[in-house]
């Protein structure tokens, strides 16, 4: 509320002998023109003083106040500040978009990595499986030959 008085006082002290610029955004059968003054204007009508009502707007995209006399200066006006507000919340949707965008990479990343553990950590269970079938096996023919060993060994001393 306080930014409409200030936008109000700012567009009061405005000179009456102003430029007109043509708009860009309007159908070429219905000129538009939005006045402003360029010179002899008080220094709180200076754009560092008025109080911008999009401040996150970037300065070239930010509304110009309207020529209150101008019925069409203010529909432009007012068509322009909406078209802001638009714009700020595309722009928010836009960052919240990216930041869950960011998130569920992070996810996607964490599962991938969790889903190659998984795939290295089942390889290395079946190279561990299979080492230990084969030890196994080894300590079978072993023992095996250990009871071969000490029959003949006995067999020997019996014959002495």
């Amino acid at each position: 509320m306080a930014g409409s008085k200030q936008l109000e006082q700012t567009s009061k002290s405005i000179d009456s002998s102003a430029h007109m610029i043509t708009t860009a955004r309007v159908p070429a059968d219905k000129p538009v023109r939005i006045a402003f003054s360029l010179n002899d204007s008080p220094d709180d009508a200076s754009p560092e003083n008025f109080s911008l009502a999009f401040p996150e707007l970037e300065q070239q995209l930010q509304p110009l106040p309207p020529c209150h006399d101008s019925k069409e200066s203010m529909q432009v006006y007012k068509q322009h500040c909406k078209i802001a507000e638009e714009y700020h919340e595309v722009k928010k949707e836009i960052a919240l978009l990216e930041e869950r965008k960011k998130e569920l990479i992070a996810r996607l990343e964490q599962v991938e990595k969790e889903s190659m553990d998984a795939a290295r950590l089942a390889k290395e269970y079946a190279q561990l499986t299979e080492e230990n079938r084969t030890l196994k096996l080894a300590q079978t023919q072993c023992v095996e030959q250990l009871e071969k060993l000490r029959i003949q060994y006995q067999k020997r001393q019996g014959s002495s």
